[in-house]
């Protein structure tokens, strides 16, 4: 899905053009003075990526290009072969299989099983299913690796129960279960690192940066407890918010319900192929969980899956679903990563950090570096749109002050992948929360007050987890 950036008037991207041009001619001589001129540079080339990609007119495939040409132009790499090395990590290609692996998902019918286990509840009433959506969508990326694939899948299954339950359009039960497959399926996709390619993304950077090489269980292991404390926390004030402010939208059990069923397959051809993607997704995820990725590459599994789905005598996959793919996020997404490497190789993510430590009191705590790191990831996070992009750049300065002010690099580096993944205040956060509310049910004080305070909890948890559990390990 693409989200679709507000295009600000040409007055106003002349003004912030001009802002940065100004700051070309002032800033090697204040606050950039301690960078030396390729660091200053380099600078330079963040701050018109960051631009680019929030506020530009200019399409973000386009831009990506142009900020590949420029580090050319501004002599920060040898070579174009330099400037493409983002495209070199596994993970642009992870996200690139998982999401045509989705697809064989939607084909096979797996949507339309998952989704009507929620109609099988119809007859418990409302509140059995505003149990068991949280607890679904909680489970769900371990299945499918797709967040925008689960809300496509389960909204036109949350409009008919709305609609069997006899509710309004915008009644507390379409909220919350708005809320649920929007805002919270985001957030819940970090749950295991094949669950979309943010997380697929974070996995990379935590080898690329030496932090770890965690296997999928490890993975889960170490951020499912948070995880899973903040969503219950923002899932019970959602719900309580909710009936607060709509006190005329009490939900009713129904009087009489019959459980709705649904014909999964119409043929028995259908059934097979149902199961047969169901075993084969089952050995790719038990491949994961028991293997060493040292000796068996996480990527292998899924690459062999394509390949076997493109068979003639199975054809799950064709040409049309490679094409498919979004190819604009590709581009995005692999020069980010080459930003975030020429950072961390120019040495400019460690000036970044050193700077960052004058903003901390001599003889500080670890409690107080890890709060003001939470709250710098925080505003680094607001600048971007895309969670994805936005960890890139974001990890290199972080895991730099980190290991400067001698914290655990592990710790800080979920506490990052957490507030990142966790930041969806506004809803061009993240491609489900913007599709969620555009559908109009939410409102926009709906959402803020929900995104803001599911925002301060993920930030809560994060410093919580970094400064104790997250030490564990």
């Amino acid at each position: 899905m693409q989200i679709n950036r507000r295009r600000f008037t040409l007055p106003f991207n002349i003004i912030v053009l001009s802002i940065i041009i100004t700051l070309v001619f002032i800033a090697p001589s204040t606050f950039l003075q301690d960078f030396n001129p390729e660091q200053q540079r380099t600078v330079g080339l963040l701050v018109l990526a960051i631009y680019l990609w929030t506020i530009s007119p200019l399409p973000s495939g386009a831009a990506s290009i142009l900020l590949l040409a420029m580090m050319l132009i501004l002599n920060l790499v040898d070579s174009v072969e330099g400037a493409m090395t983002g495209f070199l990590s596994s993970a642009l290609y992870f996200i690139l299989i998982l999401t045509i692996l989705s697809r064989v998902l939607i084909k096979a019918g797996v949507d339309k099983v998952v989704a009507s286990q929620l109609l099988k509840l119809n007859k418990r009433g409302p509140k059995a299913i505003v149990v068991a959506l949280p607890l679904m969508i909680a489970m769900l990326p371990v299945l499918m690796p797709s967040a925008f694939a689960r809300l496509k899948m389960l909204l036109p299954f949350v409009d008919r129960l709305n609609d069997a339950f006899g509710f309004s359009d915008r009644s507390i039960f379409k909220k919350y279960a708005l809320y649920v497959i929007g805002l919270m399926n985001q957030n819940g996709t970090m749950i295991v690192y094949t669950g979309g390619g943010f997380p697929v993304l974070a996995a990379q950077l935590l080898s690329d940066y030496n932090v770890a090489d965690l296997g999928w269980l490890q993975w889960f292991l170490i951020i499912a407890p948070p995880l899973w404390a903040a969503l219950l926390l923002v899932n019970v004030f959602t719900w309580n918010y909710l009936n607060h402010s709509y006190p005329s939208e009490i939900l009713k059990e129904p009087e009489s319900q019959t459980s709705q069923t649904e014909e999964y397959f119409e043929t028995a051809l259908e059934r097979k192929r149902f199961w047969f993607v169901i075993a084969t997704f089952g050995i790719m995820i038990v491949t994961w969980a028991i293997t060493d990725n040292n000796i068996v590459p996480t990527l292998l599994p899924p690459m062999l899956l394509l390949v076997v789905y493109s068979l003639p005598k199975v054809g799950l996959l064709t040409n049309a679903d490679i094409r498919a793919f979004d190819w604009e996020n590709f581009l995005l997404l692999g020069a980010s990563f080459s930003i975030g490497i020429l950072l961390e190789e120019n040495g400019t993510a460690s000036v970044i950090a050193e700077q960052m430590l004058q903003f901390v009191p001599e003889d500080s705590g670890m409690i107080l570096k890890i709060i003001l790191i939470a709250l710098i990831t925080f505003a680094f996070r607001m600048i971007f749109i895309v969670p994805s992009s936005a960890i890139i750049v974001i990890f290199p300065v972080i895991i730099s002050y980190a290991n400067i002010a001698d914290i655990p690099a592990l710790s800080i580096a979920f506490l990052v992948i957490m507030i990142v993944g966790g930041t969806n205040i506004f809803p061009i956060h993240s491609p489900t929360s913007y599709f969620a509310f555009q559908t109009g049910v939410l409102s926009k004080k709906d959402h803020y007050v929900i995104a803001t305070f599911s925002t301060c909890i993920f930030i809560t948890m994060a410093i919580l987890a970094a400064s104790s559990y997250w030490m564990l390990w």
